[in-house]
């Protein structure tokens, strides 16, 4: 009896133990074609490889974006792996160089470690988000904004970033260098700054220790933009200019929220037009702001029956 466990024991133990093939294949991770993959898949492949050659170092924004824009152009995994090798030991002190052949079609911009951080664009015209990268939502106005030529990310958000289509470019004359202000809560008093913006403000840097949240630490109105709680920042004007941009006149943007059931909803509100304000009551229940509906960092909610159209103030 005693013989016959120690022959089961033995048994268990040769199985638990992987096969040279087996422990090969443990270290492939990823297929040679890693178009086969998502795109948050492809991110942390090329990110895993970088760490692991590199002995512990984060690859640089514009090499991933490079490795990303080269695996559409078919390059395999084998061929990362070696430009990767290539880079951190060649004559430039491990300097990554993509050669000039290679132009930028998106732009990677990285908070790490929830640190302020601007990246100039290859852009003509405005940027969105294309793909999110960070486990942190990316909002324009909250975490990430935007200047001709330059955007900023900032509380962790990490995203792929490429230029919009169908207009919305910087052409208008604007003069950036002089088109913004700073507004300061001092001892996190309420404070409102005179602005001369033909549409809503933006955030365009934090320089405050203190939170910056639109509608709750900042805000707009028509010539106004205030701050509190100790938010202490730059704006700009995200009027564009072009004959359909943001301009404080512009009443043609609405958005109908519902509370189905009296229940409490959600409902999607493009920040750069500012804060809300009801245009049209269209139910029976009372719609009060604060109680029944409000616009802060959840977005435009409503709720115990509230129905409204809601535009613009």
């Amino acid at each position: 009896m005693f013989r016959l466990v120690l022959l089961l024991c033995f048994l268990a133990t040769a199985s638990a133990v992987p096969t040279h093939a087996q422990a090969a294949n443990s270290k492939s991770y990823a297929p040679e074609n890693l178009g086969q993959l998502s795109y948050p898949e492809r991110v942390r492949v090329i990110e895993k490889e970088y760490y692991e050659q590199s002995g512990g170092r984060d690859i640089p924004d514009d090499q991933l974006e490079f490795y990303l824009d080269s695996i559409e152009s078919g390059w395999s995994f084998s061929r990362i792996k070696q430009d990767m090798a290539t880079s951190l030991r060649g004559n430039n002190g491990g300097i990554w160089n993509p050669g000039n052949n290679w132009s930028p079609r998106n732009l990677i911009c990285s908070s790490i470690k929830n640190r302020y951080t601007e990246c100039r664009t290859p852009f003509r015209g405005r940027a969105v988000v294309t793909q999110q990268i960070s486990k942190t939502r990316c909002q324009e106005g909250r975490n990430w904004g935007q200047r001709q030529g330059m955007l900023w990310v900032n509380q962790g958000c990490r995203a792929r970033f490429s230029e919009t289509t169908g207009g919305g470019g910087w052409d208008n004359g604007n003069d950036w260098g002089n088109n913004r202000v700073t507004c300061e809560s001092n001892n996190s008093q309420y404070r409102e700054c005179r602005t001369n913006f033909r549409g809503p403000a933006q955030l365009y840097r934090k320089l405050s220790n203190n939170s910056c949240d639109m509608n709750r630490d900042w805000g707009s109105r028509s010539g106004i933009v205030w701050v509190r709680n100790g938010c202490r920042a730059e704006f700009y004007d995200s009027y564009n200019g072009n004959g359909n941009g943001n301009g404080w006149g512009n009443n043609n943007y609405s958005v109908t929220c519902s509370s189905e059931n009296s229940n409490y909803k959600t409902c999607a509100w493009d920040s750069r037009y500012g804060s809300p304000r009801i245009i049209e009551q269209l139910s029976r229940q009372a719609c009060t702001s604060g109680r029944t509906w409000g616009y802060d960092n959840r977005g435009l909610w409503v709720s115990d029956g509230c129905r409204a159209r809601f535009g613009p103030r």
